[in-house]
């Protein structure tokens, strides 16, 4: 398989750069049993039945942008450099690995200050990335970073418009509850308070599990054999009470439908070995075609870049010519792409047995 296999062209239009309101009125692509349907996401307990069991991300996205200014000292006087800094996750001893614009213009051992009273000492670099050492540990840099930073926008929303005040909210699940994540699990943006009500009557489960989107979910594929691709890592949990529960609903024959590319790959990181059992650790788990899927029967996603692991992704459940087809009627119906955009409901056609 070759990058190009999962390209398409999308117009720059429908790229969305914020949400509908309310969450839940956003469109809903439905694509079951080779059809598709157009719909909304209040539509969606029209689509599962009593039994089904939603597992979602609980991950809780941090305000991890932050910008400040590194000084110096020089013939001239005091000079200043913007510092833009977006944290990915935290070190062992309390640092955090970083990513920062531009690199270039700090030196190991350099301050950016971000405020009178909230600084951080450059480290050291690796791979593109810094390590950063704050002033503030624990709740007093919590508060400081709900003060200062801002919601990390993906870089095709942060290139149209700065972040401002309502991300705070719209970039935010309304049940996210583990903070650590600098990306949103997007496809939960759609669900607000009254769609959970008409699920839960209609006899649907939930099940929460947590995966702490990094920043590399962003990263280009870089490779042009996505075989040879290497996934970032990020840190996830699926607690015995979660796999408890998706394993009792699967043995009562009901679907199992994560919410979220992140949900799907974490329970599936947690079923390599044909059961799903408690699981906690980093995960690279990379799904394209080919891939073995032991649990999930269904996906809730929203539509997702041009060459992108995701792309990859979705492509191995549905299969390629379908995802396709899917994301021609997605861009001829005006759908709204990628992280405040609309939500696509896939179910794969299964195969009879031989």
């Amino acid at each position: 398989m070759k990058l190009n296999d999962f390209n398409f062209n999308l117009p720059e239009g429908l790229i969305a750069t914020r949400p509908v309101v309310p969450r839940s009125a956003s469109r809903l692509l439905v694509a079951q049993a080779g059809e598709i349907i157009d719909g909304h996401c209040l539509d969606l307990p029209d689509w599962l039945r009593p039994g089904d069991r939603l597992v979602l991300n609980d991950t809780k996205v941090i305000p991890a942008r932050l910008r400040g200014g590194r000084y110096r000292q020089g013939p001239e006087g005091a000079t200043r450099a913007a510092i833009e800094v977006t944290l990915l996750s935290p070190t062992t001893n309390g640092d955090w690995s970083a990513l920062i614009k531009p690199l270039k213009k700090i030196r190991d051992g350099e301050e950016i200050w971000f405020s009178d009273d909230f600084r951080a000492r450059f480290v050291s670099r690796h791979d593109g990335q810094a390590r950063l050492s704050f002033n503030l540990q624990a709740e007093a840099f919590d508060a400081a970073l709900a003060q200062y930073g801002l919601m990390p926008l993906p870089p095709y929303i942060a290139s149209k418009r700065p972040a401002d005040a309502q991300d705070n909210i719209d970039y935010q699940t309304v049940f996210a509850q583990t903070s650590g994540a600098v990306a949103a699990p997007t496809a939960s943006l759609h669900f607000d308070d009254g769609l959970f009500a008409r699920l839960s009557d209609l006899g649907v489960s939930f099940s929460y599990v947590t995966l702490h989107v990094g920043a590399g979910t962003f990263l280009p594929v870089q490779v042009e054999d996505v075989a040879t691709h290497k996934m970032h890592a990020e840190w996830g949990r699926v607690s015995a009470t979660a796999a408890a529960e998706i394993a009792a609903t699967k043995a009562a024959g009901g679907r199992i439908i994560p919410v979220g590319t992140t949900a799907l790959r974490l329970i599936e990181t947690a079923a390599r070995s044909g059961e799903i059992t408690s699981w906690e650790g980093p995960t690279d788990i990379f799904i394209y075609p080919g891939f073995a899927f032991q649990v999930c029967d269904g996906l809730m996603t929203n539509f997702h870049l041009p060459k992108s692991t995701l792309m990859m992704l979705v492509s191995a459940l549905m299969g390629q010519a379908q995802i396709k087809t899917i994301y021609a009627h997605a861009i001829d119906q005006n759908y709204r792409f990628f992280s405040y955009g609309d939500a696509s409901l896939l179910f794969p056609v299964k195969k009879l047995p031989v």
